[in-house]
């Protein structure tokens, strides 16, 4: 069997790079932090499928690591599958809290215009959930 391209500390970078997600305060990790980073403690984003109608990925939000702000133009239905709760704080400082039961889904309305959040799990348990998210609500005719 032939050995992989890429070593194991680019393949974490790429996983980070593509998932924006393990950025705290703005700061970008640097090699050091990339080495001794087990991709199975990093929030992270794993596409499931995408097509016409919708965009479909599990994301993994370990306790103690903000995602950085960001917004959902689209409705989306999360299946949660192990369950717990994020704090969720907008620009403004607003916040709010969403529990998820393990094996339940959940209905999320599309992000207010142009405003932005971040989420945190304070739990002791990563949050596991799937996201199915619509993709251009209100243009198609029927």
């Amino acid at each position: 069997m032939k050995a992989g391209k890429y070593a194991p500390g680019t393949l974490i970078m790429m996983l980070l790079a593509c998932t924006n997600s393990f950025q705290k305060n703005n700061l970008i990790p640097n090699e050091e932090d990339l080495q001794s980073a087990n991709p199975e403690e990093i929030t992270r984003r794993i596409p499931q499928f995408e097509n016409e109608y919708v965009e479909v990925w599990k994301s993994i939000i370990v306790p103690n690591q903000p995602l950085t702000m960001h917004r959902h133009d689209n409705p989306r239905a999360i299946i949660s599958l192990s369950g717990g709760t994020l704090h969720v704080v907008n620009e403004e400082g607003e916040s709010r809290e969403l529990t998820w039961e393990p094996g339940n889904a959940y209905w999320l309305e599309a992000d207010p215009l142009g405003e932005l959040h971040g989420d945190v799990n304070q739990g002791p348990e990563p949050v596991e959930v799937i996201v199915v998210q619509l993709k251009d609500t209100g243009t198609r005719g029927n």
